[in-house]
């Protein structure tokens, strides 16, 4: 011991000491303590110095703190050292900083009230809770019902809950939690919805119970016990309540700043109401029971609504409006009564005013008289053994009867608003075990205390024995069961103070016998206590200055009691005139609230108030009736003994939980602690008692797994061995010397006090230790490394040092060498450039004087050449003069000789034409070319004489230019010899040319003057150049500026755009989802709905036969409704039969449900009226459509034969035209025949027999051409007489009549037809067979096509013009309103005028999109219409053609038929399945129900039953059989829930079932016949669709069932995967050694070592595993697959995060580390499936934060922004959560301060999210089932014989 004092108490270690303010203050050792040192030297954290003396008699040392990685356990008994210092230290640090109000302590849930609303009651955490051991959560209140739950359930024992605290700690807030969570998690056994009533009865008892105290704004004032009874199936039945200690001195005193009971100001609050205006109320301070306190308002309450929330309690608990009114009645009454003023009449006397306005109307409402009331509250009646005398009292006598007859009415209305309460929550049904939850009192001790402080302090003396020997009891089961030597340990026994105030001769055996005594009185009784205990029990002494007090040493303190008042307390008393007055009343209620006065003459009432607090109990035990006659002895003290005495009785006989609830200061602030308050709670609560009875045995408990996971590091390798439990063992003997100091059990190993912190210590030091060895070493390698680096560095410099230097030699001698060549080089240039100047020089001179000799040379003969050319060309002028007269007089004779030849040559051509004058009548066009001859050679002459002219005026023009140039000759000779005379003027003009000199320098002087004015201007403009070029380059650059802002601006708006319309696309598919999920949730709801239908179906005994309703075969398809509705096959009733039969006694009926039901099928039934209605109401509306459309039909149709009649006269005169022109040409050609001079070699003859085999040929062509377009009219015929032939019209027959070509088809037709019918005249004068009147005929029409097109064609232009005319209208109306813009804009600044410009833009390109979408839309609508249309059109088109007889319409009666050898062809399988009607309930049986869904998974072809059902189904379509198709649809839906409502938890089946569903589901979708559903069809999978039903609505109705066991197979998903995910994900340590375990407390925490038996991360995996691989071998959608994993992680995730959250001893780094590898892992198994694209990973994202949160530094600014934009998947509250259960588990690391948390709060502020703390675990995606076609042929499909169902026919 000495030595481990000398290893704890050194220099560093810290110390508790105790002090005035804060009751413990903690210091550090500055120096080592020795054995012997009589001081201590510390440090106080303000680092103040410090000397702690130590008592020299004890020489007892402080208490040692506990290491930080201990401190915010949530269990008190897990800290090593157990102590108070350490206790209250401990539950600060959870209250102040991780904001923590609930904390173990053994067994005790301490609850600190926190005076705020905090989160962490919602019913997200009742189910995080349920379930869940007590240890392995965060301590919580809903963790402790939950133990309790369980304990029930599992050792069918009964469960108390006792909370116990003072006023304002929490009781009853804890009390309404605890029963919440039952009605919660275990729900009811029937309709009755008992577990709201339940609750409904807090409301009730707040009320009439609670009130406002200094203390606590909903103090209850009374002690409660409510027993909630479970049936076998514990579920809530029931529930039973008994009341303690109602304080009835609250009805007429409240001290300051109190009020009264809460129902009173709810009254007055709701004077207003009209059903109150009798009670004649007004404001609670116009009473003197209510205005007392001077505070009738408590903050932040409505009393108001509060009385409404009263109101709605008392209707759910089954009392009616009358009971309520009268209630209230009473309580106005009550109100009034203290109201009534007592006057004094003399000294001895009181007299009340006569027509005293309150008591008339306390007699009013109370149905009593006014003179009997008034006269027994002023007088008494005394009794002697002889008679009876009627006294009057005094006025404070009066005042204080009256107040007792007020608090004796409220005890009264109390008690039966009790009995009411527990009559409405009494059930029939046997109850089978209870959880009982006692609100009730703590230990109270005021500065005056009284009988009421005596007897809760007595009751609390009781439950504290009880506490004691409860956990006393659980060491000693704990010591046995783990086989340790058991010690006693010696606790504090109260029993001595049980007895010295219940025994005999005790306290309350003495106010008894005082009470029965005629003169007793409190001075006696005093001095009989002092008498008898004084000195005979050291737990009872007399105060020094008082003979009228008594102390007692109760467990938590010395309370010191007032002895004024107890007997009259004790004694209850009441004026029983009074009562008789009132139990004459007219009221009824009032004369039941005092039936039982006769048996009880002393009833429960209150004693005068004398301006302290009294309590008085209200609950006698009324279960023993035999012994009422002698229940009216029984004083208050001893009935209350009585009552506490059968509820310890009943806490005995239960399993008890205990929740300790603390005040943590008086000013009811929030999170503020106060030390002193909360250190006199904790030991008045038994919690420290709990510590101490802990520290005096082994409190520290470990696994053998656990303890070597931790101190691991203390072991050597030769210590590790295979017996985990001898290694411990052995390393303990090294480590501790002392065993004493631990105990080896059989599963554990148990320490003393100080032994972990000791353990923990040594860990911390070898720890340490090896640090600082990594440190050395790693230094050691930095330093090494860094030598190594700078000794690398130092060559290196070196080496480029050296380079330099050689570098800088080698360019100094290239230099050099470069110098001497230069020098060279330029030497050689200086002299060569000399020679070059020279050289230059002499050439230029002889370039000079060479040249001149050349110009001179080049004078010359440029005069000699020109004179040549003057010669030549006056040569040629005189040759061309005698060319061109020669020619003339050639031409000339020419003339002649020609005219002279064609004279005679016309002569001749008269001569022949003469003779050829009977040819002019063959040949017309001869005269005409002849004629052009004759005109074209008068032309010629013409031309001719033109020429002549021309020649003529040529000659005479040439003489004219010769004269003219022999003038011109004479006059350059007289200028030669001018020129000769003036040769001698040279003189004069070289004098001339003198002066010209000096004038021109006179001007050049003056043009230098002007060129350099002309310069300086040129400057100054080029500087003004420059200047506004830079301002242009400003100016251009403004203008980039603005433009690239323009673009910006308009970039912006476009990303803006963009990102709204990103944000409106997400929002609706957000909507979507929000929708679909709502949709599916009400899915969810109808099934439940319906399997509670089912159930109640089975259960009662009158069967309600609801007639199915009928169903009748539309064009379309067949009703939802009606599909659902028709729910009982006849398979489905007689399987109902047959369990009917079996079933033996039925439940009751529930005829509140029956006719909630029966209304709801009435509903249903009107609203298929409706719809019914609906639909007959649109057929006949589509019948008159089509009455309509017939008349249009006919209209047209005359109208047409009209036009063909018209048509055909046109013809017929345009036929006999063509005859007249026919004739005329046959009588020409035989004229022509006539003629002997037209031979047939003639040239006439020739261009005639030319034309006409021309005209031949073409009309050949076009007879081709008729015949084919006539066999194309012929058939067209053919099919329109078919058409016409149907007996009823087809409505949209008028759509196909407008086609224009079909139109004009049938024109040309008619008019063929109508014309061949008429004579054919002249038929044998054309040809033999009339093929060429055909011909002409044909033409005719085919113009008329062609015209008709062309006509309609100009008909469609003249409407594209028309629109191209509106578009060009709206095009100038938009220019215009452009320019009116752009002029507007002009005004503008050009900030505005951009914005204004963007502006237009954008509501421009809106107005557009909005034009586009809605043409879109509608083009969208008008295409499903016409699809619609066709459709049905193409349906009636296939019924007409199918029932049409086999003989073509074309053929007529009298062609003979030929018949036709067709080869029969062996018949092949169609894909259809043929059943009988009666077979119909074994192929359900046999392919639904009695199906094995793992052979057929794996021996057969997924999704086979579906298939054949869908062949089935085929057929009956295939045989038009309505009844069958919906028979078999419906037994099918019906099977396929009754198969999942059988099997729903087996994953295998519901995953089979879901694969066929959806399958079956694809078929009717790909078969369906819709062209989008027939895109990947083949040929023959086209030709098997559905021929004669829609079974659109029947898809809806399967994707419905498909989504509702899709459901059902995520919560068999989740139930499988539910209890594996805490412990692989969290608990189980993936990576070996990461994280060492916590140490643990009292009761039993989860390890995060996996045993033998406990799920690990590769049992999740393995089961996702098996998840996949069973839904891959039914053939599940892979998108289906793809939502179902994205569920599954969705759950993995949320339950890890959620656990996380509700799990302090998870938060931390080693945790955070682990969890992450865990996702990676989970992921790599997404990747290995090929599923990283399902969205599965994305769910994942928040744990992933939370655990990257765990793992980042939480100290600086920095981290607080980058832990703000890391964790966007996080709610604010859910990362505050975890920063506040961050907890080292190393001493190494540090905890999140609470300045840091709140930055990252400030950070958060503006997030706008859901304050919820935990993720829905219940939240369902979505699912969608999208189309996926099968490419397996139907016709291929085996059946096999394992299936039983050879009865079926394959087709």
């Amino acid at each position: 011991m000495n030595q481990e004092l000398d290893f704890m108490f050194v220099k560093y270690a810290r110390v508790w000491i105790p002090d005035v303010e804060e009751v413990w203050k903690s210091a550090e050792l500055t120096k080592d303590y020795r054995q012997g040192d009589g001081v201590l030297q510390l440090q106080l954290e303000d680092g103040k110095e410090l000397e702690y003396k130590l008592d020299p008699k004890t020489n007892n040392l402080p208490h040692l703190r506990n290491p930080d990685i201990l401190v915010g356990e949530n269990d008190l008994t897990a800290l090593s050292y157990l102590h108070e210092p350490a206790v209250l230290h401990n539950l600060k640090v959870r209250f102040i900083d991780s904001k923590l109000i609930y904390t173990y302590c053994g067994i005790v849930l301490v609850a600190i009230n926190p005076y705020e609303t905090l989160p962490i009651y919602g019913t997200d955490i009742i189910y995080a809770y349920s379930g869940q051991n007590m240890g392995d959560m965060d301590p919580h209140i809903f963790a402790v019902a939950e133990e309790a739950y369980k304990q029930m359930a599992r050792d069918e024992r009964n469960q108390s809950i006792i909370v116990s605290g003072e006023s304002g700690a929490g009781k009853t807030v804890s009390a309404k939690y605890a029963m919440r969570y039952f009605a919660t998690v275990s729900g009811s056994a029937s309709e009755a919805n008992v577990e709201e009533k339940v609750l409904a009865s807090n409301p009730i008892m707040e009320s009439i119970g609670n009130a406002k105290t200094t203390r606590n704004d909903n103090s209850s004032r009374f002690g409660k016990y409510i027993e909630i009874g479970f049936d076998k199936k514990y579920r809530i039945i029931g529930a039973n309540m008994r009341t303690y200690l109602l304080e009835k001195s609250r009805v007429v005193f409240q001290a300051d700043e109190e009020r009264n009971y809460h129902i009173f100001y709810q009254l007055c609050a709701s004077a207003h109401l009209p059903e109150f205006k009798a009670l004649k109320l007004g404001k609670a301070n116009d009473f003197h029971y209510t205005k007392q306190g001077r505070n009738p308002v408590i903050d932040g309450v409505d009393d108001a609504k509060e009385m409404s929330t009263t109101r709605n309690a008392f209707t759910l608990l089954g009392v009616n409006e009358s009971y309520q009114l009268g209630l209230f009645q009473i309580l106005a009454s009550i109100l009034h009564l203290g109201n009534v003023e007592v006057n004094d009449r003399d000294s001895d006397s009181s007299i009340i005013p006569p027509n005293n306005g309150h008591l008339s109307v306390f007699c009013e409402l109370m149905g009593v008289t006014y003179q009997d009331m008034s006269h027994w509250l002023c007088h008494k009646k005394l009794k002697t053994a002889t008679e009876t005398y009627i006294k009057p009292i005094p006025k404070l006598q009066a005042i204080n009867a009256r107040d007792a007859l007020a608090k004796h009415i409220y005890a009264k209305l109390f008690n039966w608003i009790v009995d009411h309460v527990n009559k409405a929550l009494h059930s029939t049904v046997k109850q089978h075990s209870f959880i009982g939850v006692l609100d009730i009192y703590g230990f109270e001790t005021f500065e005056i205390n009284s009988f009421e402080q005596f007897c809760i302090n007595y009751a609390n003396e009781k439950l504290q024995q009880q506490f004691n020997m409860h956990v006393f009891k659980l060491e000693q089961e704990e010591y046995m069961k783990e086989q340790i030597p058991w010690t006693l340990i010696d606790f504090y026994d109260n029993q001595p103070c049980i007895n010295l105030i219940e025994a005999k001769m005790g306290i309350l055996d003495l106010l008894d016998e005082e009470c029965k005594m005629p003169k007793g009185s409190d001075d006696s009784w005093a001095q009989k206590l002092y008498n008898t205990h004084l000195k005979t029990c050291a737990l009872f002494e007399k105060p020094r200055m008082s003979n009228k007090a008594f102390i007692i040493q109760h467990f938590a303190d010395k309370v010191e009691y007032q002895c004024d008042g107890f007997l009259e307390k004790n004694k209850d008393t009441v004026n029983e005139e009074q009562i008789h007055v009132l139990k004459a009343s007219k009221f009824d209620l009032l004369v039941e609230l005092f039936r039982d006065e006769e048996k009880a003459t002393s009833p429960t009432g209150a004693a005068p108030a004398t301006g302290g607090r009294t309590r008085l109990s209200v609950k006698p035990d009324k279960n023993k009736a035999g012994q009422a006659s002698k229940e009216h002895k029984k004083t208050v003290g001893l009935q209350f003994r009585n009552s506490l005495q059968l509820l310890m009785e009943t806490l005995n006989a239960t399993t008890p939980h205990y929740v300790r609830c603390i005040k943590p200061n008086d000013h009811k602030y929030a999170f503020t602690f106060d030390p002193k308050r909360a250190v006199q709670q904790l030991r008045a609560c038994g919690v420290l008692e709990t510590i101490r009875i802990s520290a005096a045995g082994f409190p520290s408990r470990w696994t053998y797994q656990e303890f070597f996971s931790r101190y691991r590091v203390l072991m050597k390798q030769k210590d590790v061995l295979t017996d985990r439990k001898m290694t411990c063992k052995n390393v303990l003997e090294k480590l501790v010397q002392d065993p004493d100091k631990y105990q080896f059990g059989k599963t554990k190993i148990f320490f003393r006090p100080g032994q972990v912190a000791y353990l923990e210590k040594l860990r911390a030091d070898k720890l340490r230790a090896a640090c600082i060895r990594i440190q050395k070493t790693i230094r050691c390698w930095l330093a090494r490394k860094k030598y190594l680096r700078m000794k690398h560095a130092a060559t290196t410099i070196q080496r480029y040092v050296r380079g330099y230097q050689a570098r800088c030699l080698a360019k100094f001698l290239r230099r050099t060498r470069a110098a001497i060549i230069i020098q060279k080089y330029q030497r050689m240039y200086v002299q060569r450039t000399c020679y070059k100047r020279k050289q230059a020089a002499a050439l230029a001179m002889q370039c000079i004087l060479r040249a001149y000799m050349a110009r001179q040379l080049y004078k010359a003969l440029l005069r000699e050449h020109k004179a040549i050319i003057i010669q030549k060309m006056v040569r040629g002028w005189l040759a061309r003069q005698w060319f061109k007269r020669s020619l003339k007089a050639i031409v000339y004779l020419q003339c002649c000789i020609r005219r002279m030849r064609a004279k005679r040559e016309l002569k001749k051509l008269k001569i022949e034409a003469r003779s050829v004058e009977h040819f002019k009548k063959l040949n017309i066009g001869m005269e005409n070319k002849i004629m052009q001859l004759q005109r074209r050679i008068d032309d010629q002459n013409k031309e001719n004489r033109v020429l002549s002219e021309r020649l003529n005026s040529l000659e005479v023009s040439h003489a004219a230019e010769s004269e003219r140039q022999r003038v011109e000759l004479t006059r350059l000779r007289g200028a030669e010899e001018d020129a000769k005379n003036n040769a001698n003027k040279v003189t004069s003009l070289l004098e001339e040319l003198e002066r010209l000199r000096k004038d021109l320098q006179n001007t050049q002087k003056e043009k230098k003057a002007i060129e350099d004015w002309a310069r300086t201007y040129q400057d100054e403009m080029e500087q003004m150049i420059s200047e506004l070029k830079e301002q242009n380059h400003l100016l251009k650059n403004e203008k980039n500026d603005l433009n690239r802002l323009i673009q910006e601006q308009s970039q912006q708006w476009t990303e803006k755009m963009q990102r709204a319309l990103k944000e409106e696309t997400q929002q609706l598919e957000n909507d979507l989802n929000e929708e679909r999920s709502r949709y599916q949730n009400l899915l969810t709801e109808h099934l439940r709905l319906e399997e509670k239908y089912d159930d109640l179906k089975e259960e009662i005994t009158l069967a309600v036969n609801v007639p199915k309703p009928g169903h009748r075969r539309t064009d379309s398809t067949h009703s939802s409704n009606e599909s659902e509705c028709t729910y009982n096959s006849e398979f489905a009733e007689s399987e109902e039969g047959s369990r009917g039969g079996e079933d033996v006694p039925k439940a009751i009926l529930d005829m509140s449900l029956f006719l909630k039901l029966q209304k709801r099928v009435s509903e249903l039934e009107q609203e298929k009226q409706s719809l019914q209605n609906e639909l007959d109401r649109r057929e006949e509306q589509f019948q008159r459509a089509r009455a309509r459309d017939d008349e249009e039909h006919k209209k047209a149709r005359s109208a047409e034969l009209e036009y063909e009649s018209l048509k055909r006269q046109e013809l017929e005169s345009e036929n006999k035209k063509l005859k007249h022109d026919l004739n005329e040409m046959r009588q020409s050609l035989r004229g022509s025949a006539e003629a002997g001079s037209a031979a047939p070699g003639s040239p006439a003859y020739t261009v005639l027999l030319d034309q006409l085999n021309a005209s031949n040929e073409e009309l050949e062509v076009r007879k081709e051409e008729v015949l084919i377009l006539r066999s194309q009219l012929v058939s067209q015929k053919e099919a329109m007489q078919h058409k016409e032939t149907m007996t009823e019209p087809l409505p949209y027959i008028e759509d196909v009549q407008k086609l224009t070509d079909a139109k004009e088809i049938s024109q040309a037709y008619m008019g063929l037809k109508e014309t061949s019918r008429s004579p054919f005249p002249d038929f044998h004068k054309l040809n033999e067979d009339g093929e060429l009147w055909l011909v002409y005929e044909g033409l005719k029409e085919t113009n008329r096509l062609l015209e008709s097109q062309l006509q309609a064609q100009r008909r469609s232009h003249e409407n594209e013009v028309e629109v191209l005319r509106g578009e060009l209208q709206s095009v100038k109306e938009e220019n215009n309103r452009q320019q009116q813009l752009l002029a507007q804009n002009l005004q503008l600044p050009p900030e505005a005028r951009i914005e204004a410009s963007l502006q237009h833009e954008i509501t421009r390109l809106t107005n557009e999109n909005l034009d586009l979408m809605e043409q879109l839309e509608k083009q969208d609508k008008t295409v499903r219409k016409l699809k619609k249309q066709l459709k049905v059109f193409a349906k009636k088109i296939n019924d007409l053609e199918g029932g049409q007889m086999d003989v073509s319409p074309g053929q007529t009666a009298d062609e003979p038929v030929h018949p036709v050898n067709i080869p029969r062809r062996e018949k092949d399988f169609q894909g259809m399945l043929e059943y009988k009607k009666e077979d119909e309930l074994k192929l359900v049986k046999n392919l639904i129900l009695e199906l094995k869904p793992r052979g057929v998974a794996v021996n057969l072809i997924p999704g086979l039953p579906a298939y054949i059902l869908f062949m089935c189904l085929r057929h009956a379509d295939y045989i038009n059989d309505d009844q069958k198709v919906r028979s078999l649809l419906t037994s099918v839906i019906n099977s396929i829930k009754k198969i999942l409502k059988k099997r729903g938890d087996d994953f295998e089946t519901v995953s089979f079932w879901l694969s066929n569903t959806c399958r079956f589901l694809h078929c009717l979708k790909q078969y369906s016949g819709d062209e989008q559903f027939m895109k990947h069809n083949t040929t023959k999978q086209n030709d098997h669709c559905l021929s004669n039903f829609d079974l659109a609505e029947y898809r809806q109705v399967l994707s419905d069932l498909a989504i509702q066991i899709y459901q059902q197979l995520i919560k068999c998903m989740e139930n499988i995967l539910q209890p594996m995910i805490v412990s692989g994900m969290l608990e189980h340590e993936t990576i070996q050694g990461v994280s060492g375990v916590k140490p643990t407390g009292l009761r039993k925490r989860t390890s995060s070592i996996a045993d033998e038996g406990t799920y690990t991360l590769d049992s999740i995996i393995r089961q996702l595993n098996s998840f996949h691989s069973i839904m891959c071998q039914h053939g599940t959608d892979p998108e289906l697959i793809k939502q179902v994993v994205k569920q599954q992680f969705y759950i993995i995730g949320a339950v890890t995060l959620n656990n996380l959250l509700l799990r302090k001893d998870m938060c931390s780094w080693s945790k955070g580390m682990q969890i992450r590898y865990n996702v990676s892992q989970l992921e790599e198994w997404l990747r290995d499936k090929n599923l990283m694209t399902c969205g599965a990973k994305e769910t994942l994202e928040p744990l992933i934060q939370a655990a990257q949160l765990l793992q980042v530094k939480k100290k600086t600014d920095e981290d607080a922004e980058a832990i703000c934009s890391m964790c966007n998947s996080l709610s604010t509250a859910q990362i505050v959560k975890v920063l506040n259960l961050y907890t080292p588990v190393n001493a190494f690391e540090e905890r999140v301060s609470v300045l840091f948390i709140r930055t990252i709060q400030t950070r958060l502020r503006d997030r706008k999210e859901s304050p919820q703390l935990l993720m829905d675990t219940k939240l369902i995606y979505p699912v969608t089932f999208p189309f996926n076609p099968s490419s397996l042929a139907l016709e291929t499909i085996q059946i096999p014989s394992s299936l039983n169902v050879g009865f079926l026919t394959r087709v």
